[in-house]
């Protein structure tokens, strides 16, 4: 229970790179991924699917992918300025069509904080450019 308590603080406290070395594991989180390698790449030639590429997801603006047609409600939380925190991406993961009502997104979500966490983790290895 600390240790979630723990978690909790540094995801709302820290900056996320801090926050990935305490509490996510980026080689669990390399794992949970392949839930997500049919629609998301990532890596130096990732390349939109039929979701948006993850390179540098961590602290971006939401739906800012040139060339991804986005739905409407991710183009709108961009524009009204909403960006990817680790909040805000462990909140959307863990049940991406509560968190964005009508976003194309048809995965049901990650149930485990662990799993939300370690995916985190993961993807902030990765850079706008590729890791």
């Amino acid at each position: 229970m600390l240790k979630r308590i723990v978690a909790v603080t540094l995801l709302t406290m820290l900056p996320f790179g801090a926050f990935a070395d305490v509490s996510g594991d980026a080689k669990a989180g390399e794992k949970v991924f392949r839930k997500c390698k049919a629609c998301h790449a990532v890596g130096a030639e990732a390349e939109n699917k039929v979701g948006p590429v993850l390179n540098g997801i961590v602290d971006r603006s939401v739906a800012a992918v040139p060339d991804f047609k986005y739905s409407s409600v991710l183009t709108d939380m961009g524009e009204a300025g909403k960006t990817w925190s680790a909040e805000e991406l462990a909140a959307f993961l863990e049940k991406p069509r509560t968190y964005a009502k009508g976003t194309k997104m048809s995965f049901a979500g990650l149930r485990k904080e662990a799993d939300r966490l370690n995916i985190i983790a993961y993807l902030a290895t990765f850079e706008d450019g590729g890791s």
